[in-house]
């Protein structure tokens, strides 16, 4: 298996996008944006199908998309109609246009799946270099504001005495959220991006009792999905993206088990 480069550059990648994913994964789940998170991935894919019209990078697409997207939901205000509003202007609008520009370009329907749901034959050495840099930008912003992310996704009563930076904070969350979107996307596709951002942390909440532990279990749970999904894949020559939604399946039907089983006990 480890005789095909684009094996070896996968199995790489996974391990930058379980460190993406399990630092924003925490984040998504405790401010409960997994609706725009959906939507996000569904925007990349419009920004991808874009750039495969305009013959630019997919990559390049998916992050004029889906910051593009973030900033204007962002500065939609924090009421939770106004913005549920915004999102699914978006989510109608992008979705019609990716159909637009891959039935106007000349790829074939297989280039579309591929950007959908993911291809592991697509990861050469510059889309690893790619995703290695823009993983490390983005931690390296999450790490400068990790302390603000933290006090305002989970004190959402004390940051309501800080209003000054709410609508900030949130709109620098939903951007860094788009990063790491268009840089996931490269494995598990757009449209499944948001099980790694939402499946691994909601079951590691349920066994982790603090930040940095729900956050080390998310990043278990992720790499395990995306490793095992890989050879999985390789071996059947099925979806990867199907046994990575599989694999995180189970980890939270397990949580959920834990957690019913400790309830039974009190």
């Amino acid at each position: 298996m480890f005789d095909y480069d684009f094996m070896r550059y996968a199995f790489i990648a996974g391990i930058f996008i379980a460190l993406i994913s399990c630092v924003m994964g925490v984040f998504v789940v405790a401010r409960q944006t997994s609706f725009f998170t959906h939507t996000l991935s569904e925007i990349g894919f419009s920004g991808a199908a874009f750039g495969v019209f305009a013959g630019i990078s997919p990559l390049t697409g998916m992050l004029i998309f889906t910051m593009t997207s973030a900033i204007f939901v962002g500065l939609s205000g924090e009421k939770v109609g106004r913005r549920e509003a915004s999102i699914s202007v978006f989510s109608g609008l992008f979705l019609g246009l990716g159909i637009l520009f891959l039935s106007l370009s000349d790829k074939q329907a297989s280039y579309a799946t591929n950007i959908l749901f993911g291809s592991i034959v697509g990861i050469d050495i510059n889309n690893l270099y790619t995703l290695i840099g823009l993983s490390v930008i983005l931690l390296v912003v999450v790490s400068a504001l990790f302390r603000r992310l933290a006090y305002n996704s989970f004190d959402s009563q004390g940051a309501e005495y800080n209003q000054r930076y709410n609508q900030i904070v949130s709109i620098v969350f939903l951007v860094l959220l788009a990063l790491t979107i268009s840089i996931t996307a490269q494995i598990v596709g757009a449209l499944l991006i948001f099980v790694l951002l939402t499946i691994p942390a909601s079951a590691a909440k349920y066994f982790a009792h603090t930040l940095w532990k729900m956050i080390g279990l998310t990043f278990i749970f992720v790499l395990v999905g995306i490793w095992l999904g890989l050879y999985l894949s390789f071996v059947t020559d099925w979806p990867v993206s199907f046994f990575i939604t599989v694999i995180e399946a189970l980890f939270y039907g397990a949580a959920i088990v834990k957690e019913r089983m400790s309830a039974s006990r009190l």
